[in-house]
C-alpha cells in the first residue's frame, strides 16, 4: 500500500518567521488536498501539505528522482528565489516531514556518545568566507569551499515497522528516520546519487541546476511498541533530572512558607481565643495592639475598585482554563501526536470560561459598593482580551507582511473574533447578571465611618518594597520550568512534560498565595488596611520577573537576527506577561480574601 509524506511549515532557532514549504521553491505535489487543519494549528503557524515524496511499502527506491529545478541568475525572478533559498540556508531553517502522523528523524551523535533526534532536518549550510562551517556543514569534510552555500538535496529514508499478526492490518509504522546528503548529480535525469556534494557558490553567475532525489528502505523492528512509538524522540532530550531537581528546590520553599503561615494563624488566632476566654478584667480588653485596630476599616472599598474587579474576573477566567487545560493534557489527551490540540483547548475553554469571569467581577465590584453595572461587564469582556488581541493583531500583521506562514489566514481572524463576540461576551453577561443579583458578600465586621489615620510605615512595609519582594519565591519556584517552555516556544523543541508542569502550576498556587499572606499580615500588624490592590500586585509581581527572565533569554539563549523577529519576540512575550500577570494576581487576592476574613471572623469585636 502507499505511503504518504507531508511536509510541514519551516523554521528556524535564528529567526522567529516560519515559512510554508511552498515559499521554497521545492518540488511540489500536484493537484492533492492538503489536510485540513484545527484551530490550534492555525493559531501556531502549522501548514501540513502533501509532499511529492511516495513510497510503497517494503518496496526499496535507491537515488529516485523527484524533480529538477532549475535557476537562470539573469533572470530577477530566478535570482530571487535562488536568494531566498540562501537566506534560508544561512539561517539554517529547517524541513518538518511527516508519515503516519509522526516527525521524521534525523538522528546523529552528539559529544558523551549519545545520540540526538531531531524532528528536523536542516535545508543546507553555508561556509563563511574565512572557511568556517556553519551549523550543519560540520558534519562532512567534504564541504570545505569558502562563501559557499550546500543544499542537502538527497534524503535517505529509514522506515521501520513491525508485523501485527492478530490484525489484519499487515504492519504499523513505529518509526521514520532520514539522513540528508548534498550531491552533484552529473546526469540529473538519470542521477546514481554519488561524487561531489551540490554547492552553490554565494558569487554564483549563470544556470544553477538543483536535482532532488531519494533513497528508501525498510525495516522491520520487533522492539517499538506502536504505543510508544515516541519515545525514542522524547528521550534524546533527557532533562528529567533537572526537573526533579527544581521541583524538590520548590517543595522546599513551599514547606518553608507552609511553616510561616501556620505558625501565624495559630499564633494570632489561638492567643485570639485564649484570650476572649478569659476575659475578666477590662484592662485587657483596652490592649488592641497592630492588625486588631484596623478592624474598623479592613474591608473599606479600594481605590479603582472598578479595574480591580475587572482583573479578577479575567483573572478567574485565565485561571480556570489553565487548570483544565493542564488537567487534560496530564491525561494524555492533549500529548504532542495531536497536532494543535493544546492550543485548540486552551481557546475554547477561555471562550467558554465567560460566565466564571462576569460573575467574580460582578461579585466583588458589587462589594466594593460600586453602581456602574453595565461598565463594569462591558470592561470585563472587552478589556484584557482586547488588549491581546490587539497585540496578536499587530504581530498577524508583521507576519503577514514578512509572508510568514505564521500569519493567521483573515478567515481564522474572523472565527476568533466569533468566538469572542458571540459566545464568550454573552456567556460573561450571564454571569453578571447572577453576580449582581445576588447580595454583596458579608463582612464579619463593620467598616467604620471615619477611615483611621495610617501610622508612618518602616521601609519593609512601604508598598512597594512589599510588592517587589512578593514576587521573588513564586519566580524562584518556575524559572526552571520556564526555561523549558521557552525553548518549546523559540527553539522548536518538543514539550510532553505536563506532570511536572501540572506540578510547578499547583506549587505556584500555593507559594503565590502564602507569600502573599504573610506580606498581608505584616502589613496589617504595621494598622495599614490597604490591603485589596497590595495583595493584587505582590503575587502579580511575579510577571515582571518573568518579563525581565524573558529579556535574558532573548540576548542569552537565542540567536535570532533582524527586526521583525524581536519584535514578534517582545510582542508575544507581553501576551504571556499580561496573562501571568493576571493569573498571579488572581491567586494572591483571592488567598488574603481568604485570610482576612478568616481572621477578622475569629475576633469579636465590641
Amino acid at each position: 500500500s502507499g505511503i504518504e509524506l507531508f511536509v510541514n511549515r519551516l523554521d528556524s532557532v535564528e529567526s522567529v518567521l516560519p515559512y510554508e514549504y511552498t515559499a521554497f521553491d521545492f518540488c511540489q505535489a500536484e493537484g492533492k488536498k492538503r489536510p485540513s487543519e484545527n484551530l490550534g494549528q492555525v493559531l501556531f503557524g502549522e501548514r501540513i501539505e502533501p509532499s511529492p515524496y511516495r513510497f510503497t511499502f517494503n518496496k526499496k527506491e535507491t537515488c529516485k528522482t523527484v524533480c529538477t529545478k532549475t535557476y537562470d541568475t539573469t533572470k530577477p525572478e530566478d535570482k530571487q528565489k535562488l536568494d531566498f533559498l540562501k537566506k534560508s540556508m544561512l539561517l539554517n531553517y529547517q524541513h518538518h516531514w511527516i508519515v503516519d502522523n509522526m516527525p521524521v528523524t534525523w538522528c546523529y551523535d552528539v559529544e558523551d556518545g549519545q545520540r540526538f533526534c531531531n524532528p528536523g532536518f536542516p535545508i543546507g549550510c553555508y561556509i563563511t568566507e574565512d572557511g568556517r562551517p556553519k551549523d550543519a556543514c560540520v558534519i562532512n569534510s567534504e564541504f570545505h569551499e569558502k562563501d559557499t552555500f550546500y543544499i542537502f538535496n538527497h534524503v535517505n529514508i529509514n522506515i521501520y515497522y513491525h508485523v501485527v499478526e492478530n490484525e489484519a492490518l499487515g504492519a504499523r509504522l513505529v518509526a521514520a528516520k532520514l539522513e540528508p546528503k548534498s550531491y552533484k548529480h552529473t546526469h540529473p535525469d538519470n542521477p546514481d546519487c554519488s561524487g561531489v556534494p551540490m554547492d552553490i557558490s554565494n558569487k554564483a553567475n549563470g544556470e544553477v541546476k538543483i536535482a532532488y532525489t531519494y533513497s528508501v528502505s525498510f525495516q522491520e523492528d520487533k522492539n517499538i511498541r506502536w504505543a510508544s512509538r515516541w519515545d525514542y524522540i522524547l528521550e534524546s532530550m533527557p532533562h528529567t533530572h533537572i526537573q526533579w531537581f527544581s521541583i524538590m528546590n520548590s517543595l522546599v520553599i513551599v514547606l518553608f512558607l507552609s511553616g510561616m503561615v501556620a505558625m501565624i494563624m495559630l499564633r494570632t488566632l489561638h492567643k485570639d481565643i485564649a484570650r476572649y476566654n478569659q476575659m475578666d478584667s477590662t484592662e485587657d480588653a483596652q490592649e488592641e495592639f497592630g492588625w486588631k485596630l484596623v478592624h474598623g476599616d479592613i474591608f473599606r472599598p479600594p481605590r479603582k475598585g472598578m479595574l480591580l474587579s475587572v482583573f479578577l474576573g479575567s483573572g478567574t477566567q485565565i485561571l480556570i482554563m489553565t487548570f483544565v487545560t493542564l488537567f487534560f493534557a496530564c491525561l494524555g489527551f492533549l500529548s504532542p501526536a495531536n497536532r494543535g490540540a493544546l492550543m485548540t483547548c486552551a481557546v475554547v475553554l477561555w471562550v467558554l470560561l465567560g460566565t466564571p469571569a462576569g460573575y467574580v467581577a460582578a461579585r466583588f465590584y458589587k462589594s466594593f459598593g460600586g453602581e456602574k453595572w453595565k461598565t463594569n461587564v462591558l470592561l470585563t469582556s472587552f478589556l484584557c482580551p482586547g488588549i491581546v488581541f490587539a497585540d496578536f493583531f499587530i504581530m498577524n500583521l508583521i507576519l503577514w507582511g514578512e509572508g510568514s506562514s505564521a500569519a493567521i489566514p483573515f478567515g481564522t481572524l474572523v472565527a476568533i473574533l466569533a468566538l469572542w463576540f458571540c459566545i464568550s461576551v454573552p456567556l460573561t453577561f450571564i454571569g453578571a447578571y447572577f453576580g449582581f443579583k445576588k447580595n454583596a458578600i458579608e463582612h464579619p465586621v463593620r467598616t467604620n465611618q471615619i477611615p483611621r489615620q495610617i501610622p508612618e510605615q518602616s521601609f519593609y512595609t512601604k508598598p512597594l518594597p512589599g510588592i517587589i519582594m512578593g514576587g521573588i519565591l513564586p519566580f524562584g519556584c518556575i524559572f526552571i520550568q520556564l526555561f523549558f517552555i521557552l525553548n518549546s516556544i523559540w527553539s522548536h523543541q518538543m514539550y510532553y512534560m505536563f506532570g511536572f508542569l501540572f506540578l510547578v502550576f499547583i506549587i505556584l498556587v500555593i507559594t503565590c498565595s502564602e507569600a502573599t499572606i504573610l506580606l498581608c499580615y505584616f502589613h496589617l500588624c504595621a494598622e495599614d488596611y490597604h490591603w485589596q490592590w497590595r495583595s493584587f500586585l505582590t503575587s502579580g509581581f511575579t510577571a515582571v520577573y518573568f518579563l525581565i527572565y524573558a529579556i535574558h533569554y532573548f540576548f542569552s539563549k537565542l540567536q535570532i537576527t533582524g527586526t521583525a523577529s524581536t519584535i514578534l519576540y517582545f510582542g508575544y512575550t507581553m501576551i504571556m506577561v499580561l496573562i501571568f500577570f493576571l493569573f498571579t494576581g488572581t491567586i494572591g487576592f483571592f488567598a488574603c480574601f481568604w485570610f482576612v476574613t478568616k481572621i477578622y471572623s475569629v475576633v469579636k469585636v465590641d
